[in-house]
């Protein structure tokens, strides 16, 4: 236990088989349970995390047949610390990247701070994120500006690190269906945390980059989280802004979306229009700038709003 707090950690593992039992025997001892979900690898995964389930009690390993994705793996690893009454889950991957002296971070923002959630960000405090290769640093700036937007978490930073500790209340909360099960895990993870109004924080841990290799795949992977986002963007929106309590938010989006896209059609008829020796009148012109302007205060009303109403 960790200050009154069982603690479970989940481990999905696809093909770890060099670094598994390293990352496996790294974990804590005050950790009560530790859930390894492999996910169909064909490799000795299994193997490894037998022995060392063999001289530690705490490891369970789960198998899956066949190959479902990390967010399933995590999942299966949620459940699991759920039923066996867990306080928190702390999601670890199978390839050592989630330094575990750094575990108690993420415990004592929900136990001191009341916390739902607390995630790891690489890029807090000075030169935690410089070992990152810059290609991932890049592509790590696009999406968590996009997974902002989506989610609603417009404080939270670095969205793709999978370090999680999170409260089984929280879990037991959540729709753990809809959480994404592949890739887009976080990104997911992170809308449907908001649609609960759940507190989540932000953390600096560093990772550690060895010889691991990165399974995602650019043109299998961001097309799909790209996906994830907006499709959670608009259920977040409905669900939060609409169904549970109506809020000027969403009246604000749909009024101004509305109106640019009027705008915008009136423009390029306009601009049709007036190819040739014809040429559009002020009137015209106005019907789409006036709307347009009126269309983009509105959307900037909303953002405003959704910024502030971030759980806090």
């Amino acid at each position: 236990m960790y200050r009154d707090k069982k603690i479970a950690v989940v481990v999905p593992a696809y093909n770890e088989e060099d670094l598994i039992a390293t990352t496996v025997r790294g974990v804590p001892d005050f950790v009560d349970a530790v859930a390894v979900t492999d996910d169909a690898s064909v490799d000795g995964t299994a193997a490894r995390v037998a022995e060392v389930a063999a001289s530690d009690p705490r490891v369970t390993l789960i198998r899956h047949e066949e190959n479902q994705g990390v967010g399933a793996a995590v999942v299966d690893g949620y459940r699991k610390a759920v039923a066996d009454g867990m306080d928190i889950a702390v999601v670890m991957a199978g390839d050592n990247q989630m330094p575990p002296e750094h575990l108690q971070r993420l415990l004592d923002p929900l136990i001191d701070g009341g916390y739902d959630a607390a995630k790891g960000n690489r890029f807090l405090g000075e030169q935690l994120a410089m070992r990152m290769p810059r290609h991932r640093v890049l592509g790590n700036i696009v999406l968590t500006l996009l997974t902002k937007m989506a989610s609603g978490y417009w404080s939270i930073f670095d969205a793709q690190n999978g370090y999680w500790a999170v409260t089984t209340d929280s879990l037991r909360r959540l729709d753990l269906s809809r959480i994404a099960r592949r890739y887009d895990l976080e990104n997911s993870m992170l809308i449907q945390m908001n649609i609960i109004n759940a507190r989540v924080a932000d953390v600096a841990i560093p990772a550690v980059y060895g010889y691991e290799q990165s399974a995602i795949r650019v043109w299998r992977d961001v097309p799909r989280i790209m996906l994830t986002l907006f499709s959670g963007f608009w259920r977040r929106v409905f669900l939060k802004y609409v169904l549970y309590n109506f809020h000027p938010i969403a009246l604000f989006l749909f009024a101004g979306l509305a109106l640019v896209a009027w705008a915008v059609g009136i423009g390029a008829w306009a601009a049709i229009y007036s190819i040739g020796p014809e040429s559009a009148t002020t009137g015209t012109v106005m019907l789409s700038v006036l709307p347009f302007l009126v269309g983009f205060q509105l959307l900037l009303a909303a953002l405003v709003l959704d910024i502030i109403n971030e759980p806090r």
